[in-house]
């Protein structure tokens, strides 16, 4: 079935600043649309402004035009629902941490403090380095148990 070949050309659509991660992984796949003359696919943004989104849809573009008898494919992306962490997938909190990213946070204190745990050791002995890490998306924290430097992707919520 094509919808089928259209989601796996999209698996190997990796977020282009957390390689082993692919968009589908990261919840950014809103709607998939098989139409009789195009594909269109909605992609929810992690990040307001984020400098990665024309990669990305020229990579969705590429993976998915290659899968036999397709010749149009749109790619929008829609800020409506937005994307929050929480749609990362189990899998994709995996990869987070085989990558060494921590994923973020399931639920954050209605302070807006969060924590992430080491994802070398698995420690929640952990203390944020800076707010601001390599991208917009992840900050740098520092094990005390392992005493390794590591990053956490960054919990986005409504609630926010």
């Amino acid at each position: 079935m094509l919808r089928d070949k259209v989601y796996e050309a999209l698996q190997t659509v990796k977020d282009p600043e957390i390689d082993s991660v692919s968009i589908i992984e990261l919840g950014m796949v809103e709607e998939l649309q098989v139409l009789p003359d195009a594909i269109l696919i909605k992609l929810l943004p992690t990040f307001m402004g984020c400098p990665a989104l024309d990669i990305i849809k020229n990579n969705v573009v590429k993976a998915v035009s290659a899968i036999g008898g397709v010749e149009k494919v749109e790619v929008e992306f829609i800020f409506h629902p937005p994307w929050t962490s929480d749609r990362v997938s189990g899998i994709g909190r995996e990869k987070l941490k085989e990558f060494g990213i921590a994923p973020p946070p399931r639920h954050m204190a209605e302070t807006g403090e969060w924590q992430a745990d080491c994802p070398y050791c698995g420690s929640t002995y952990t203390t944020m380095e800076n707010l601001f890490g390599p991208t917009a998306c992840r900050s740098i924290l520092y094990c005390k148990s392992c005493k390794n430097p590591f990053e956490a992707m960054k919990p986005v919520s409504t609630l926010m």
